[in-house]
């Protein structure tokens, strides 16, 4: 499934693991993590950021990938999702969406629980007949 390397996959994990540890949770007290690994090699970590306006909260997910993002990065290799549970959590619906805008379909995603047992799976099984960027462009376009 993935061509990631055995070293590279215990970074994600790690990195993960290590990004929750920032996360600013006091209204669920639900941390998690995320670790981003770009094409050209460059990491980012991302936690979770609740805000008393519910609505103004991001996701680690989102965090790591806003960050890659506004540093000019726009195509990624793997990511992994931690938390404080015993089981693995997967990322939330708008999650889903947002990291599919960026794809591919065959990006290894690491859901990692609070140990560092995980599951991979890609980002078309996270979010299979996901709305893309082509299907908007027609919908524009008529």
């Amino acid at each position: 499934m993935s061509n990631i390397s055995k070293e590279t996959e215990e970074l994600l994990i790690k990195y993960s693991l290590e990004a929750k540890e920032t996360s600013y949770s006091p209204y669920s007290n639900f941390r998690v993590g995320a670790a981003l690994l770009t094409k050209d090699g460059t990491w980012f970590k991302g936690c979770n950021i609740e805000n008393a306006s519910y609505g103004g909260a991001i996701c680690a997910e989102r965090t790591a990938y806003c960050k890659a993002i506004s540093e000019g990065h726009k195509e990624f290799v793997a990511l992994a999702v931690s938390s404080d549970q015993d089981e693995i959590v997967s990322p939330c619906g708008i999650c889903r969406q947002f990291i599919s805008e960026f794809g591919p379909g065959t990006l290894p995603v690491y859901l990692v629980t609070a140990k560092g047992a995980h599951k991979l799976i890609t980002l078309s099984e996270l979010l299979p007949l996901s709305f893309a960027l082509e299907q908007g462009q027609k919908f524009l376009m008529k």
